[in-house]
């Protein structure tokens, strides 16, 4: 009886192997294929910016970066000089990468900051707050979820230049930086899930609605501010249509701008490819790596607030 028992409870404790059926076999292949995919303009921008530009006209299909080389980077940090970066082929005027980052850096995060807190307290508003209409009114503010943002770009840049702003970083920032519908919506979602006994307790406690907001609710809410914080901030970040309306100079230009600036600069023999991919390698990256270090907080927050 002994041996039979430990017996069965090894059979038990053994994990079970799945067998590779077809199926499992063609789902892999599908899915390896869709990560090949997906991951292969990022190989061919890296491998275009390691190459020469000499080297790209003589070999453009090479899968291998041709003439090996860092010029590309150097010229988009603007660490080459003009004579050298004719030499190379490339683009004659340096790219003022340092202060088009600082720009983009200054505008998303202003943007961020006071979407999220201006979001926040209205989506506090439209969740737990008893006012007359309020739902009506929520469902007025949702509809400009269905206003293409194209449709918004002239009234915009018509109060912008009303304003006075035109190439600055605040008229870049103002347009999205107090609220949009989709931040509102997002946060507002969490909060009606949030049990409404924390609230009753923490006014039986003598604690306002303000207080509660900020002390109470605000830092339960705080993945959903964090997932909601790093797609607002990617989204400012990879602007390109607004800013390119309303800067002109370098002292509002931001980095995405820039490089279509840079794609202007061509010398005589071409388009500086390598240079303009190690620039666009560049941008994109930050971003990158913030999305994967987040990713899997944006995907469980998303689930938690019940968006399908």
């Amino acid at each position: 009886m002994a041996a039979v028992t430990t017996t069965t409870t090894d059979t038990h404790i053994r994990p079970l192997r799945r067998r590779l059926s077809p199926g499992r076999i063609a789902a892999w292949a599908v899915m390896t294929a869709i990560v090949l995919v997906t991951l292969l303009p990022f190989y061919w921008i890296l491998r275009t910016a390691l190459s020469s530009n000499a080297g790209l006209a003589a070999s453009p299909g090479d899968p291998l970066p041709v003439d090996l080389t860092t010029g590309g980077f150097e010229r988009a940090l603007g660490l080459q000089s003009t004579k050298e970066a004719i030499a190379q082929g490339g683009a004659g005027g340096g790219l003022k990468f340092w202060r088009y980052l600082l720009n983009s850096v200054i505008v998303s995060t202003l943007v961020t900051v006071c979407q999220i807190f201006f979001s926040a307290m209205a989506a506090y508003a439209f969740a737990r707050l008893r006012w007359r209409g309020r739902d009506k009114v929520f469902a007025l503010f949702l509809a400009g979820l269905m206003v293409p943002t194209i449709f918004t770009l002239l009234p915009n840049f018509v109060l912008i230049k009303e304003l006075g702003l035109v190439d600055t970083l605040l008229g870049i920032s103002l347009p999205t930086m107090f609220m949009t519908p989709f931040a509102v919506f997002f946060l507002r979602q969490f909060f009606m899930n949030i049990p409404k006994e924390v609230e009753e307790a923490a006014l039986l406690d003598g604690a306002g609605k303000v207080r509660i907001f900020f002390r109470v609710l605000l830092p339960m809410a705080s993945t959903p501010v964090l997932t909601l914080a790093v797609l607002t901030y990617i989204t400012a970040w990879n602007d390109y249509f607004w800013p390119l309306m309303v800067s002109y100079s370098d002292s509002s230009r931001v980095l995405t701008v820039a490089l279509a600036v840079f794609r202007a600069q061509t010398p005589q023999t071409g388009t500086d490819w390598s240079g303009l991919m190690a620039a666009t390698l560049i941008a994109a990256l930050p971003m990158l790596v913030l999305f994967g270090f987040f990713a899997r907080r944006i995907v469980s927050s998303i689930s938690f607030t019940g968006i399908k």
